[in-house]
């Protein structure tokens, strides 16, 4: 049904990639849009394009890991922007390395940012959305929430915990019978400018694993999930394909990962020395929605809600396994 008034929508890591994509798909359907990040510059260029495009657009220059001053930052877009109707936590920060390399303090920010500025922006959008007892929460997941990967063990031990927190929330809500909603859209890889900023301790410059798909695509899909009624979304196969089967065989995919993802997750370019990096601080230059590889990147993938996947599963494991039951029986009578 077509909607009769524009929402107040406020997005995370809206500068570059992932978010900057989502505030697109948004201010193109009429919503008013909040944009947080860290980068000024890189917002006030996003903020001109939507602009451009005639929508209400503000932001607010702040780190999500400070939650105080993202607590402020929201009531100011809340002042200047209205109610919040849907927030939408997307900002992360990763580094590409082993645990023996990574550094204490690396692995810190990572979850400081990627983790607590997820929990810092829910308790954010509670404190809008609890004054009129209604709103929408959407968690920007991965399918590295189930199955954690090689050299990324920061960045998936964040989004593990988020999957936990945000479970706990929900139950929060619905014994309080809230009509505050949840939920969390799992991503297989998408192809932003992370790799182009983010920390290497590698020999080689990072890639995503797998085919990955344009920002633009999850973008999409976050739009529709603003009114999906499910839990849980998981978009493209991969992403299906790895909760899926981590859930079945999960040492399978130890010895799996183990031989493919390390050469996998890298080019055959060699990671230049002291090369720039928005562990602590952003790099203007290169926020953008895309990152660098476009080519062969997919343009469309499916959108399936989590239970609906589980529950297919098990109804076709169930009827293979009676079909194979028949199948002995009649041998045996036979």
């Amino acid at each position: 049904m077509p909607r009769t008034r524009a929402r107040t929508i406020i997005i995370t890591g809206a500068s570059a990639g992932v978010g900057r994509a989502i505030a697109k798909r948004f201010a193109e359907a009429g919503d008013r849009i909040g944009l947080i990040a860290r980068d000024e510059d890189a917002l006030r260029d996003v903020a001109r394009e939507l602009q451009g495009r005639s929508a209400h657009t503000e932001y607010e220059a702040v780190d999500v890991a400070d939650a105080q001053a993202l607590f402020e930052a929201a009531e100011r877009l809340e002042q200047r922007l209205g109610p919040v109707d849907i927030w939408i936590n997307d900002a992360m920060e990763t580094v590409f390395s082993t645990v023996a390399d990574i550094t204490p303090d690396e692995f810190r920010r990572v979850t400081e940012v990627t983790y607590l500025g997820f929990v810092h922006g829910t308790m954010a959008a509670l404190r809008s959305m609890r004054r009129r007892g209604e709103g929408r929460i959407i968690q920007i997941g991965s399918a590295l929430a189930y199955r954690g990967i090689p050299l990324q063990a920061a960045y998936c031990g964040a989004k593990h915990a988020i999957r936990g927190f945000t479970d706990s929330l929900r139950a929060e809500l619905l014994h309080e019978r809230s009509r505050i909603t949840l939920c969390m859209v799992d991503l297989p890889a998408v192809n932003t400018p992370q790799f182009d900023w983010a920390r290497a301790h590698l020999a080689h410059t990072p890639r995503p694993m797998g085919r990955p798909v344009e920002p633009e695509v999850i973008a999409d899909a976050v739009y529709r999930v603003a009114d999906g009624g499910f839990r849980e979304y998981w978009i493209g196969w991969p992403t299906l394909l790895t909760i899926l089967g981590n859930a079945v065989a999960p040492a399978l995919l130890d010895r799996y990962l183990a031989a493919k993802a390390i050469a996998g997750q890298q080019t055959d370019v060699p990671l230049v020395p002291d090369r720039s990096d928005n562990l602590d601080q952003p790099v203007t230059r290169l926020h953008r929605t895309r990152g660098s590889f476009s080519q062969g990147a997919g343009h469309q993938a499916m959108l399936v809600p989590g239970d609906v996947a589980r529950a297919a599963t098990v109804a076709i494991g169930a009827a293979i396994f009676f079909a194979l039951g028949a199948t002995v029986q009649r041998r045996r009578r036979r």
